[in-house]
C-alpha cells in the first residue's frame, strides 16, 4: 500500500474499547464528509492497561493488522512492558501488575487469584499461558515508529538531537521532559501520546501531543492530518476543533514549515 493521503493518529486507549469504539465512529463520519482519500489510522501505543477491555483491543487489532496496513499499532510502554513480563522477566512482571497488568490479565479471564496475587513464577507462567505465545511475540514486534509525510509518529517521543534510527527503544517509549522541553525543529513534527495534555490536544511547531487520560477523563482524542491541515476530534463532544495549518519551524518568518515543504513537493510545484 502507497502512503495514505489522509491520517488519523489516536493517543493513549488504556483499556477503553467503549470510548475507542465511539471515537472510531466519529472518525468514520468525519472522513466521509471530506474529499475521498486513501486513510490510515495510528495508534500511538498504550492501547492496554488499567481500563477493562485490553485484551479485546489487542485481539482486534491483531486480526485488523494481520490483513489490512490501513491500521498501525505502535509499541508503547505498555505493550512493551507486558511482552517482557510474559516473556519471562519476573521483575518486570511484578512491575507491570502495579503498573495496569492486573486489570489486562482479568480481561483476559485470568483467574484472580493468579491476576491480583503476587509476582511469583508459578502466577506468571498461568498468566503468559492464558494470554498465549502469539500475543507476546505480536507486542514484541510493534513498531516503534511511523512516518507520513513530514510528520512523525511515536509513542512517548525522541531524544532531540538524535537520529531516528539511532534512538534507543526507550527513548520512543519513555521519554518526557528532554523531548518536552525542546523548542527547536527535530526536522519533521512528532505526533505523540505518553505524556498528559489536559483537556485537548497541544499543538506546537515542532510537536502535536493528543494524550488526554482517556482512562479517568473518557476523554479520548484523534487528530486528523489531511496535506498541511491537522484537525483534532474526541470523545468528550463529538465535534472537531478548527482547523490548523502548521506554523513554521523556526523563528525566521520567511522559511516556510515543513508541511508547506512537503506540501510543494508532493504536489509538483
Amino acid at each position: 500500500m502507497k502512503h495514505s493521503e489522509r491520517v488519523y493518529a489516536i493517543g493513549d486507549i488504556h483499556g477503553r474499547f467503549d470510548l475507542f469504539g465511539r471515537l472510531v465512529a466519529q472518525v468514520a463520519r468525519d472522513n466521509a464528509a471530506r474529499p475521498i482519500a486513501k486513510t490510515q489510522i495510528v495508534l500511538l501505543g498504550n492501547i492496554i492497561d488499567r481500563g477493562p477491555d485490553a485484551a479485546r483491543m489487542i485481539k482486534g487489532c491483531m486480526q485488523i493488522t494481520a490483513s489490512n496496513d490501513n491500521l498501525v499499532v505502535l509499541k508503547g510502554n505498555h505493550e512493551d512492558m507486558m511482552a517482557d513480563a510474559l516473556g519471562g522477566n519476573l521483575t518486570v512482571y511484578g512491575h507491570w501488575l502495579h503498573f495496569g497488568g492486573r486489570e489486562t490479565l482479568l480481561s483476559w479471564g485470568v483467574h484472580p487469584n493468579v491476576a491480583n496475587g503476587p509476582a511469583t513464577k508459578d502466577n506468571l507462567a498461568a498468566a503468559a499461558q492464558a494470554v498465549g505465545e502469539e500475543v507476546v511475540d505480536w507486542l514484541q514486534r510493534l513498531p516503534l515508529h511511523h512516518k507520513h509525510g513530514p510528520y512523525l509518529f511515536v509513542h512517548a517521543g525522541i531524544r532531540p538531537g538524535v537520529a531516528i534510527d539511532e534512538q534507543e527503544p526507550d527513548d520512543f517509549m519513555w521519554i518526557e521532559d528532554e523531548f518536552l522541553n525542546y523548542k527547536m525543529s527535530h526536522g519533521f513534527i512528532v505526533v505523540h501520546g505518553h505524556s498528559l495534555v489536559g483537556d485537548k490536544a497541544v499543538i506546537l511547531p515542532n510537536r502535536i501531543g493528543i494524550n488526554t487520560d482517556a482512562y479517568t477523563t473518557d476523554k479520548l482524542t484523534a487528530l486528523g492530518i489531511d496535506n498541511c491541515s491537522t484537525w483534532t476530534l474526541s470523545t468528550a463532544n463529538g465535534v472537531s476543533s478548527e482547523a490548523y495549518r502548521m506554523a513554521p519551524l523556526t523563528a525566521n518568518s520567511s522559511t516556510p514549515s515543513l508541511c508547506d515543504a512537503h506540501h510543494s513537493l508532493s504536489s509538483g510545484a
